[in-house]
């Protein structure tokens, strides 16, 4: 059975960026977990990332990166490109099911499996299962009001969770400033 289970959003805007996540998990056509977290804060607060796909894989992931950001105090660009590159070169790694978007106040990054280190041209990017939704409406949102990066990323996720059968409105959200 393929599991879906996620719909990560990040945006940014006026210097402020934001990473929002909802908590559904489903397994096949089942909803079997409402409130899961898969937005937190990374390197003692310095960042903060989103996962979509495997619960355990993300979370492995994770800690990794969070690692690589302690080590030396390093940039997130560059634990982030540090952590891709494991994760495409390293055996056991290269199994793990999972992407990641993470941020910190000078950067955001979209991570996979494949190596891609990928900085989105206009500061928003998505990814899940509903992503694709949530991304369109924060880019909409961004052009045609001057709401703050919070509100455009509660609005855009609940407009996913309306459109995406694997999203729901009970949101995870980190911002730094």
């Amino acid at each position: 059975m393929k599991i879906h289970s996620t719909t990560i959003l990040s945006v940014r805007r006026n210097g402020a960026v934001v990473i929002a996540g909802d908590g559904q998990v489903t397994l096949g056509n089942t909803i079997v977990k409402g409130g899961a977290r898969k937005v937190r804060k990374l390197g003692d607060g310095r960042a903060i990332g989103g996962f979509a796909g495997s619960a355990a894989d993300g979370i492995a992931l994770f800690e990794r990166l969070d690692d690589k950001l302690r080590e030396h105090r390093s940039p997130l660009r560059r634990a982030a490109v540090e952590l891709a590159k494991e994760w495409r070169t390293d055996r056991a790694l290269r199994r793990l099911e999972a992407m990641l978007v993470v941020a910190d106040t000078d950067g955001t990054f979209i991570l996979s499996g494949s190596g891609d280190v990928i900085e989105p041209d206009d500061g928003v990017c998505a990814i899940g299962s509903g992503g694709p939704y949530a991304l369109s409406a924060a880019r909409a949102l961004l052009r045609a009001t001057e709401l703050p990066a919070r509100a455009i990323a509660e609005t855009a996720m609940g407009i996913a969770a309306e459109i995406c059968i694997y999203t729901n409105t009970s949101l995870t959200i980190e911002e730094l400033s």
